[in-house]
């Protein structure tokens, strides 16, 4: 499949020299390690976690912490480029493209426990691993990412996926996301039929990712030359397909342009694969059925379980409950001063993507350091999170916003409000090796 479809379509070799120069990943935001000094600190820090927060964490500490003990726990041998996944469920990368190895992101000198955190236990100062192993600590960061509840739809299983039954998931891991692309292919094939789309009743990691999969599917589709013998349908428990007022509109628009029909305030609750029949609650009404070709599923999403049975987590009745209690702006947990949190498990508006990761990291490294010297907190998280919009495969929207869905565009050349080939080009080519940076603490 061509990378570019539209190669009549130029954008300006200063503009790309602009964004090669700047994917630091978003140039004026791409600020290194520089501005915090080295400190001595003879403390144990545990990193639990060693994705993408985690990993850039363990290298922007063993940088600025001298004398300091430094462990992530982490079982996980391979590092995984996850914004990638949607371009391998699309069939626009093969799915090496997006694995790596977890060693060779880990500085020299940290401690790698090949483990799983059980339990934590924070009045204690210490995390116990499913071994029954204790780790102790003076300092705690969690970056465990999140927990992808697909036992929570009836009947689904992610060995589904791959298996010539019409099931589809860019979330369930690289392998999926290939064995995704062959399922929309062999629907393609078939020459008809549905297309099912849905977004979970949860906060989830890239929030876009389900929009993006349908608009690439839809390309797939128009370049079938058949586009008007499938029928694409669109799923969502709140009614919202964006958190952002600008992209609600413009998906809803969209859609409405390509022939998409959505249904609103319903959550996908069961799956039949053998008969290829979704259902779904709705939302003041019965339960409806679906009947499908292919569907593409979004499981709901919480923190891991170990956290959730934790003093860590929002309880039920508090803003974000099922997610890490964290200040949103220091990234400090307001019970126990020496816990922090990056990334995914944190209970926050949006800000669960990699752009997220890297600007919490220099905050958290800021005030981690600041707590040390026993300072005010100087670092304050905007909010910021990315989201490279794919709208088709050869164009997509640079959405860049912090908190209460204000715009914060990073590059003055780029409108955040257009589709561009030039965001495409960030997304296929430029960011990949900017995420790679970031895990070494480099910006």
């Amino acid at each position: 499949m061509s990378k570019n479809p539209f190669p009549f379509e130029t954008v300006s070799r200063r503009n790309l020299l602009k964004l090669g120069a700047a994917t630091g990943v978003l140039g004026p935001l791409a600020l290194g390690t520089g501005s915090v000094q080295a400190v001595n600190a003879r403390i144990h820090v545990v990193i639990v976690g060693a994705g993408a927060g985690g990993t850039s964490m363990a290298n922007r500490l063993s940088q600025v912490l001298n004398g300091a003990k430094i462990t992530i726990v982490d079982t996980r041998e391979q590092h995984y480029y996850q914004p990638g996944w949607t371009l391998v469920a699309s069939g626009v990368w093969e799915k090496s493209k997006t694995v790596t190895s977890t060693a060779d992101w880990l500085p020299s000198g940290v401690d790698w426990v090949k483990g799983k955190v059980a339990e934590y236990d924070p009045d204690n100062n210490r995390v116990i691993l499913e071994d029954g192993q204790q780790l102790g600590y003076d300092q705690l960061i969690v970056a465990t990412g999140l927990q992808l509840r697909y036992e929570w739809i009836e009947g689904m299983d992610t060995r589904l996926i791959g298996q010539g039954k019409g099931v589809g998931s860019v979330y369930a891991g690289v392998d999926e996301a290939a064995k995704t692309s062959e399922e929309i292919d062999q629907w393609i094939a078939s020459s008809q039929g549905k297309g099912l789309f849905n977004l979970p009743p949860t906060a989830l990691k890239c929030a876009g990712a389900p929009l993006k999969m349908t608009f690439t599917t839809l390309s797939r589709l128009e370049a079938s030359g058949q586009r008007e013998a499938y029928d694409v349908e669109f799923m969502t428990p709140s009614g919202r397909l964006f958190g952002v007022d600008f992209y609600n509109q413009f998906v809803k628009q969209r859609f409405e342009e390509q022939g998409v029909t959505r249904n609103d305030h319903w959550t996908l609750k069961s799956l039949d694969s053998d008969a290829k029949r979704a259902t779904y609650s709705v939302e003041g009404g019965p339960d409806q059925v679906k009947d499908y070709d292919f569907i593409h599923v979004v499981p709901p999403m919480t923190a891991p379980d170990s956290l959730l049975n934790s003093p860590l987590v929002n309880q039920e009745g508090e803003s974000f409950a099922t997610w890490m209690k964290v200040d949103r702006e220091t990234l400090q947990n307001p019970d126990y001063p020496n816990v922090w949190g990056i990334g995914d498990v944190m209970g926050m508006p949006s800000n669960k993507t990699a752009a997220s990761v890297k600007m919490q990291a220099k905050v958290l490294e800021q005030n981690f350091v600041a707590h040390l010297q026993e300072r005010p907190l100087p670092a304050k998280h905007n909010g910021y999170t990315s989201c490279p919009l794919i709208t088709s495969i050869g164009k997509a929207m640079l959405v860049e916003f912090g908190w209460n869905g204000e715009l914060l565009p990073s590059f003055s050349f780029i409108d955040p409000k257009e589709e561009s080939w030039t965001v495409w080009v960030m997304k296929e080519r430029m960011l990949r090796p900017a995420y790679y940076a970031m895990l070494e603490g480099q910006i």
